[in-house]
């Protein structure tokens, strides 16, 4: 098992952004962890990388608690931000080579994983511009090149195909259906397309309540699509 999340809370004042929430994502599963503006998944995803503290209950991932264990929880996953932060004055391969090297990689292994990870996202042709230079999905490639750069076991991935254009979506799409091979994915997404080409199961959050945990095959047996489902369960 990937990650494991039991009775998490988040409290801003007297507002309960998510709400005692349980679940589990399984070793090489693709999870869409879906949800109105505001329903709590990137609460979530930010609690389970360690970026901001729970109020109570537990996180763990690949065996590793959060809040006692953050830097073997921080090896073990990738994390790209709704809002990808990047340095836009640096150069595509300068910006891997320091990502890397916060992993602590070094040598020919660090040279090795950046090679890799250029190719696994599709950047060799960009390798060498600036990262100001390129395009919105370009620069999504490189924040999921930093996110796989240390090659870890889980990918953590919040909206990663935001302001995409159609063909940009599906590169993208893509370049995140063939990572699933090798990695556990869970990504959150407003395009249910994407969940129907992509996921093996779907969470969804609402008002910081899990209101559907089902595999993609069990929703679709009701004979509707995932835009009709989230409408169904979202709306009220």
């Amino acid at each position: 098992m990937s990650i494991k999340i039991q009775n998490l809370t988040k409290l801003y004042g007297s507002q309960k952004a998510v709400d005692n929430i349980s679940f589990e994502v399984n070793t090489g599963e693709i999870v869409g962890f879906l949800g109105p503006n505001g329903a709590g998944k990137s609460t979530t995803m930010k609690i389970s990388t360690g970026y901001i503290p729970a109020s109570s209950g537990t996180v763990e991932v690949c065996g590793f608690e959060v809040n006692t264990a953050p830097m073997d929880v921080r090896k073990n996953i990738g994390y790209l931000a709704e809002h990808n932060p990047l340095y836009l004055e640096m150069y595509v391969g300068e910006f891997l080579e320091f990502i890397g090297s916060l992993y602590h990689l070094k040598g020919k292994l660090l040279k090795d994983r950046i090679a890799g990870v250029i190719d696994l996202v599709g950047l060799e042709l960009e390798k060498k511009k600036k990262i100001g230079q390129l395009s919105k999905g370009y620069r999504q490639r490189v924040g999921l090149a930093q996110a796989l750069i240390h090659d870890p076991k889980v990918l953590i991935l919040d909206e990663p195909t935001t302001g995409l254009d159609p063909n940009q979506l599906a590169e993208i799409r893509s370049v995140i259906k063939n990572i699933g091979a090798q990695k556990t994915v869970v990504f959150s997404t407003h395009i249910m397309q994407e969940v129907e080409a992509i996921c093996d199961r779907v969470i969804i959050i609402n008002k910081g309540k899990i209101i559907e945990n089902k595999s993609l095959a069990e929703l679709k047996q009701s004979g509707k699509n995932m835009e009709e489902i989230f409408r169904e369960l979202t709306n009220s």
